[in-house]
C-alpha cells in the first residue's frame, strides 16, 4: 500500500514509522525545513513543499497512492490536503488528523475526508474507559458509515453477569462484537456467559440508541 502523509511532525512521523514496519510505502509531505528529520525515517520518501498546493501533490505522485493522510498540527491544512487529494487525484481513501474538536463537524465527506481522527476525543474516550465501570463509553465512530463502537465494563452488581449472550436481547442496530476477559479478546459466541468484569465492545449503527444500551447494562433485560 502506498500512503502520502502530510505533516512530518511527531505524530506524521510515528505513522510512517508504524506503516513502514508492515511493509508500506510512504512519503512524507512538509513545507516546514526544521520537520526534515529525515534520519528519524530514513526509509521513507521525504518531500518539501507544501501540501494545499496541486503542484507539491503532483510532485508527491498522489495520485497513485492508495491513501493519504492529513498528519498536521492545522485543521485547515488537513482539510485542504484532503479535499485535493479525493477531488483533483481521485486517491481512494482520505484520513485526517482533527486537532481542534470543534472544527470535527466539518471533517465529512464534503471536504474529501473518509476518516477523521479526534485525538482530544479519542484521549477522552481513553480516560473515561479507564475509569468508568459499568457505564456505556464511545470509544470511536466511523464517519463514512455513522457506526460507533462503544465501550462498557460490567460491574459485580450488573444484571447481565451470568447470562448467556443469547439470554440477552440487546437493542435494534446493535451488535456485541467482542469481549475482553482479562487480557484475552475473544468473539462471543450465544452459549458464553458474561462475567463480572468483562469488557463489552458494541458497534452500533444511525438507528441505535446508546441510552437503551445503557439501561439494558443497568437494568437487564426485561422478564416475561
Amino acid at each position: 500500500m502506498r500512503v502520502v502523509i502530510a505533516g512530518a511532525g511527531s505524530v506524521g512521523r510515528s505513522i510512517a514509522s508504524e506503516l513502514l514496519a508492515n511493509d508500506h510505502e510512504v512519503v512524507l509531505v512538509d513545507k516546514n525545513p526544521t520537520a526534515m528529520r529525515v534520519a528519524q525515517v530514513p526509509e521513507a520518501d521525504w518531500l518539501l513543499a507544501d501540501a494545499c498546493e496541486t503542484s507539491s501533490l503532483d510532485g508527491a505522485d498522489v495520485g497513485s497512492a492508495d491513501v493519504v493522510v492529513g498528519a498536521t498540527g492545522d485543521d485547515k491544512v488537513n482539510l485542504v490536503f484532503s479535499l485535493l487529494a479525493k477531488t483533483e487525484f481521485a486517491v481512494p481513501r482520505t484520513v485526517a488528523r482533527v486537532n481542534n474538536p470543534r472544527n470535527e463537524w466539518m471533517f465529512d465527506d464534503s471536504w474529501g475526508v473518509d476518516v477523521a481522527v479526534s485525538t482530544p476525543r479519542i484521549m477522552t474516550a481513553m480516560v473515561e474507559e479507564a475509569v468508568a465501570v459499568g457505564d456505556l463509553v464511545r470509544i470511536f465512530t466511523f464517519h463514512q458509515s455513522g457506526a460507533d463502537i462503544f465501550e462498557v465494563t460490567l460491574p459485580e452488581e450488573s444484571p447481565l453477569v451470568g447470562l448467556r449472550v443469547n439470554d440477552v436481547r440487546w437493542p435494534a442496530d446493535t451488535v456485541l462484537a467482542c469481549v475482553v476477559r482479562g487480557t484475552q479478546p475473544f468473539s462471543p459466541t450465544s452459549d458464553d456467559a458474561l462475567e463480572s468484569g468483562d469488557e463489552l465492545m458494541f458497534v452500533t449503527g444511525q438507528e441505535a440508541d446508546p441510552a437503551v444500551l445503557q439501561q439494558l447494562v443497568a437494568d437487564g433485560p426485561e422478564l416475561g
